[in-house]
């Protein structure tokens, strides 16, 4: 999910990432003919009237968030995701937070990918730490997609390192 879990931010100090894909003509490498590694960069797209101040997170809190992707940093626009998260738990200065994802990839390969994380943030760091998220699905060339992306913060992007299987 991306900068994503900014919205987090946006219900109190707690920075959450949202997972996001593309690829129009980024570079993708076959995995032996069964799946497909790249790298990709996240940028959120701010919703009109959002605040990143207010109250800490509470369980129950819900936002949303849409980023556009990138094959490198401030590079050419290649597709684009929309996240729902949810605000599970929280205990102390720990927040669980459940995403679920759908990412529109443009180009070849294509279609979209779908995928899931339960992440857990410090809400008195600037910046959560890189985590996993599983891949649950796809169409088009993903229609039988599985793996994880791992995201890192990466200053006013979210880096993505895909990790896919189509078998």
């Amino acid at each position: 999910m991306t900068r994503t879990f900014r919205r987090i931010g946006a219900l109190g100090a707690c920075t959450v990432a949202a997972v996001a894909f593309g690829a129009a003509a980024a570079p993708v490498h076959a995995d032996n003919g069964d799946g497909f590694e790249f790298t990709l960069y996240a940028k959120e797209v701010p919703g009109e009237g959002t605040d990143e101040s207010g109250p800490p997170p509470k369980v129950g809190d819900v936002f949303t968030v849409a980023d556009d992707l990138y094959k490198t940093k401030g590079g050419s626009k290649v597709g684009r995701d929309g996240v729902t998260c949810a605000v599970v738990r929280v205990s102390g200065t720990q927040a669980d937070v459940n995403c679920v994802g759908t990412f529109v990839l443009n180009g070849g390969p294509g279609g979209q990918i779908t995928a899931q994380a339960l992440v857990t943030f410090d809400t008195s760091a600037a910046a959560p730490s890189a985590y996993d998220v599983a891949v649950t699905g796809g169409t088009g060339d993903f229609k039988s997609a599985r793996g994880y992306i791992r995201t890192t913060p990466d200053g006013d992007y979210e880096q993505m390192e895909f990790h896919i299987t189509v078998r």
